[in-house]
């Protein structure tokens, strides 16, 4: 590490952190109960760097949500949700949610015996796209991921595409559909999985109109068929914003399969296999309590490390 990066993490030296991932996507992660250490963008950035940090996709912060005024205003409405996942991506900046790391967060939170959870149980947990529910499962974890919506949903409507992709690798433009699942994505379809491997995602595809808040972006190629056993099956790869290519996002994984799923229309299953380069993750669409239709997406969590900050 060098001066300067030992410098901007100079207060948080010996506080302890884990490395945990859910396929593949990786996050580097901290028990603040108290809200007592506070963490800037630059340290963020310090710790989720690959050559001079720990490394990560993201950092993932476990506070009382108590002490968060995002957090104190969830209470109100859930006062079970005692813990606040504070998420960033690995450049720092805020971010609303993450699929993938909110299971990460409670298999950590279980591992530092903050809360005790059962196979079966179920968890209410405060994030910066609302409150989520996660069930323990024999395999990891599901998560109740809330309602799903189209961010142009007249466009949606009118065409099935509401934007323009540009990606490096890819000779010509892709129409694409936008999709919030608490965060934005873009989602596009290819026809081969030969386009999906050319398509170059180190750098931000161009994405027009651009959601204000920037967008993750998935490429997906059904599978032919594409049902099988009664779950529709995709491959996908993303570009997170914030991060660049990651292995797996559980939110981008979900807008996928809604986007193909609202393309292949009536009589498209429910149940969804997403196959990214770090495993598999499933998603499924379900009727939820508040009248809308929401979305579950299960996998995997596992921690692979922990240490002090030095």
């Amino acid at each position: 590490m060098t001066d300067s990066s030992s410098a901007v993490l100079h207060s948080l030296t010996g506080l302890a952190f884990s490395k945990g991932h859910g396929t593949g996507n990786d996050f580097v992660l901290l028990a603040d109960p108290d809200d007592g250490n506070p963490i800037n963008s630059a340290a963020v950035a310090v710790l989720c760097d690959r050559h001079q940090g720990i490394g990560g996709d993201g950092l993932i912060r476990a506070v009382r949500s108590e002490h968060l005024p995002e957090g104190r205003e969830l209470l109100a409405l859930a006062p079970e949700a005692e813990w606040f996942m504070d998420y960033r991506n690995g450049d720092g900046s805020v971010s609303e949610m993450c699929g993938n790391g909110v299971r990460v967060f409670v298999h950590f939170l279980i591992a530092q015996g903050l809360v005790e959870l059962a196979e079966g149980q179920s968890l209410v947990i405060g994030t910066r796209a609302g409150i989520k529910v996660i069930t323990r499962s024999d395999d990891g974890y599901a998560v109740d991921m809330g309602p799903w919506e189209f961010i142009y949903p007249d466009q949606a409507a009118a065409k099935a595409t509401d934007s323009v992709v540009n990606v490096a690798g890819l000779e010509v433009p892709r129409p694409a559909l936008s999709i919030s699942m608490g965060n934005p994505h873009t989602v596009v379809a290819l026809a081969e999985l030969s386009e999906l491997s050319a398509a170059r995602l180190h750098d931000a595809p161009e994405v027009e109109p651009r959601p204000v808040n920037g967008t993750n972006v998935e490429f997906v190629v059904p599978a032919e068929p594409l049902v099988h056993k009664g779950s529709g099956h995709i491959t996908m790869r993303v570009h997170e914003r914030g991060v660049g290519e990651t292995q797996s996002c559980g939110t981008g994984a979900c807008a996928a399969a809604a986007a193909i799923r609202y393309w292949a229309g009536q009589g498209a299953p429910d149940d969804w296999q997403v196959n990214v380069p770090g495993g598999i993750v499933n998603v499924r669409f379900f009727p939820g309590p508040d009248g809308r239709e929401h979305v579950q997406l299960s996998g995997p969590a596992t921690l692979v490390a922990s240490g002090v900050i030095v």
